[in-house]
């Protein structure tokens, strides 16, 4: 019996159908859940020898991590930072890209009750200072081999509650503790602490930034009952398997990883494959997929369409027993190529960082249709409403809800809260639903069908990119006077950024202006965030009201950008 069937009663292939399973999934949770405790350690004392983890570095060097190991390394994590003075309910930064110190981490700071904070490596001062103080956040462990502690350093003096620095990998600046040396030296002793006594699931375990396009990025919350949401995600959607191995692309600093890299793969009592390459080659996928007999595979559709560029007959697929994909709308073409030179089909999915899966294509119960997101998965009633949270007829957009009675009986996996405010989150959880700010329609068959985001985020590349953040940092740059960002439909990376600029008097339009403003950008802000395109314009559309109509904008590109 695998591990999730303790929380769900019963084995995911005992239901007939995705009627049954919708109408009769229950998910349990004890009232002190902690899957570190309760899930890891769980799995190292009953199966010690069993595979969590099969780490590969971008060198191939090789670690194969056992759940004993997971637990044992997750006491020593705990044991190392409990020594540094983080206590329940204090916040740390891991920016860890993928190294396996990530997961000995969090699960550390779950044994102490702590949060984990997490985020990309490409941050820059700015955006690290914004995060830290955002989130309170005490200690920093950061994994570099690029001087990405130079970003972090640049917003010295701007810190309000960092006390602690740590770098994993190379020598330590100045200000800096070497994590490697300290956290080795620690031993991997620590019991269940007695202040544990009175823990609630209900407490904070997680905080992530969400892009938005009106103000900085949300401070999102997941609580201690998160991970059984996953149970959704890995066991039922991604269909992984007791021994199998799964494999998921994103680096640690975004909230796919928590999709696709720990908690719904171990629940399902399967491993994880983590290659923790610096950039994305479709080769080098297609070598793990075949060295290491992956069974189970998730990508953005980007990266399925950059891994159809290469050969892919010459490699041994044959491990492969389910695909899935998530991040933008999956296309016609993508899908069937992918079919017919594999030969699998591949099971879109939807959901956010605020959500683990909520609609998607499930095998056995549904046949996946190129270009449709699926259906609700099972534990979640989703709908598509109107602006007066009406159902929408189908074929007629609507935004995507999840009906909530109250945030107290939410399902699991939905947020707990935004910036810890109360009206921000209520505005979320209104009129009995949870509100995720996406649009889309059902079709005749009652597939839901992903049209966008109703504040405008730009899906690039499996990327999620607030306008707000490169627009706050191009209005900076002199010869900028006002600019609108917008995505531009692509081929290759489902939507290019896109800078529709007036210029300041005294500059004029020319391709040097255009480096010079991309240059800006990447840096002074994360460079994946750049615009590849720089439109100049003698004034932007907007409304009566003065806002800038950024619809306008991506109508007009629509038609210009339509052959291209």
């Amino acid at each position: 019996m695998a591990i999730y069937e303790k929380y769900l009663g019963r084995s995911r292939d005992s239901f007939s159908s995705l009627k049954d399973a919708q109408e009769n999934l229950r998910l349990s949770c004890p009232d002190d859940f902690n899957f570190a405790y309760d899930v890891i350690d769980e799995l190292g004392r009953t199966k010690p020898d069993k595979t969590a983890m099969v780490w590969v570095s971008k060198n191939w060097e090789e670690k194969i991590i056992s759940f004993s190991e997971l637990s044992r390394e997750s006491d020593r994590a705990a044991a190392f930072l409990y020594g540094l003075g983080i206590r329940r309910g204090d916040r740390v930064l891991l920016v860890l890209k993928r190294h396996y110190y990530f997961w000995y981490l969090l699960l550390g700071l779950h044994k102490i009750g702590a949060v984990e904070v997490h985020a990309t490596a490409m941050l820059t001062a700015k955006d690290y200072v914004y995060r830290c103080n955002a989130a309170k956040v005490k200690a920093v462990v950061l994994s570099c081999d690029d001087g990405c502690t130079e970003h972090f350093d640049g917003g010295n003096g701007k810190y309000e509650t960092v006390e602690h620095r740590f770098v994993i990998g190379g020598n330590a600046p100045d200000g800096w503790r070497d994590f490697n040396a300290e956290f080795e030296s620690t031993p991997a002793e620590w019991k269940k602490p007695d202040y544990l006594s009175d823990f609630s699931a209900d407490e904070t375990m997680m905080l992530c930034f969400s892009s938005g396009t009106t103000g900085y990025p949300k401070l999102i919350s997941h609580d201690y009952r998160y991970p059984l949401g996953h149970i959704m995600t890995g066991v039922f959607w991604h269909r992984c398997v007791d021994g199998g191995l799964h494999l998921s692309v994103s680096d640690t600093g975004w909230m796919k990883a928590f999709w696709g890299k720990m908690y719904g793969q171990w629940f399902a009592e399967s491993a994880i494959m983590v290659y923790d390459f610096d950039r994305f080659n479709g080769d080098d996928i297609l070598k793990i997929v075949e060295k290491y007999k992956v069974t189970t595979f998730c990508v953005p559709p980007t990266m399925y369409r950059m891994i159809l560029l290469k050969d892919v007959e010459k490699y041994d697929l044959s491990s492969l027993t389910h695909c899935c994909t998530a991040g933008e709308a999956l296309g016609p073409e993508i899908y069937n190529e992918w079919l017919t030179r594999t030969g699998h089909k591949i099971y879109e999915g939807f959901g956010q960082s605020e959500t683990p899966v909520i609609i998607a294509s499930l095998a056995p119960y549904t046949e996946p249709v190129p270009g449709a997101a699926g259906l609700p998965v099972p534990g979640y009633d989703v709908q598509i409403v109107d602006e007066d949270c009406n159902p929408c007829p189908r074929g007629v957009n609507g935004e995507i809800c999840v009906r909530v009675d109250s945030i107290a009986t939410r399902p699991y996996g939905l947020l707990s809260s935004y910036n810890f405010n109360e009206e921000e989150t209520a505005n979320a959880y209104r009129d009995g639903f949870y509100h995720t700010g996406d649009i889309a329609y059902r079709d005749e068959k009652g597939m839901f069908r992903y049209v966008g985001r109703n504040d405008d985020i730009i899906k690039s590349s499996g990327y999620r990119i607030g306008p707000f953040e490169i627009e706050s940092v191009m209005i900076e740059h002199p010869a900028v006077l006002e600019v609108a960002v917008t995505g531009v439909p692509d081929a290759l990376r489902g939507f290019l950024v896109k800078a529709t600029v007036v210029l300041r008097e005294g500059f004029a339009p020319s391709d040097e202006l255009v480096k010079e403003l991309q240059n800006y950008v990447k840096v002074n802000t994360a460079p994946y965030k750049y615009p590849r395109i720089i439109e100049f314009v003698d004034a932007l559309p907007k409304t009566f009201s003065g806002k800038i109509r950024r619809t306008e904008i991506r109508q007009r590109d629509a038609e210009k950008y339509a052959n291209k």
